[in-house]
């Protein structure tokens, strides 16, 4: 069965720029030598690979706001600094429910992405 994620593919038109921002911006490790030379960086025991190509938004999605993929962080407050400091619109700003802390903004490539803080979320 299933155990993990293993790799996660993000399309970007600006490969260089999105590599960029989850390095610089984001502070996640950039691997060298991984899947063909692509930016390619460690997130816990997973990847994350940026690919070249253009990105397509869900169209009339229901709910219309859900991220394409969520970080989970110890420190949101200061993530959130990080991110304002290197100009990042955060558009709905820091939101709370049933001891969850999250924020989502835009990636440069467009897509949208999550940090979360506090109870692991569960779905049923």
């Amino acid at each position: 069965m299933i155990e993990k994620f293993e790799v996660i593919c993000l399309w970007a038109e600006d490969v260089p720029k999105t590599a960029h921002f989850y390095k610089d911006v984001l502070g996640l490790k950039l691997l060298s030598h991984h899947h063909g030379g692509r930016p390619t960086f460690e997130v816990g025991d997973a990847y994350l690979t940026i690919l070249e190509g253009k990105p397509h938004p869900a169209e009339e999605s229901v709910p219309d706001r859900f991220p394409l993929f969520a970080f989970r962080i110890q420190d949101l407050d200061a993530a959130v600094k990080r991110l304002q400091a290197h100009g990042v619109e955060l558009p709905w700003g820091v939101e709370e429910q049933h001891g969850l802390r999250w924020v989502m903004f835009h990636d440069p490539a467009g897509n949208l992405i999550e940090l979360t803080e506090g109870v692991k979320v569960i779905l049923t």
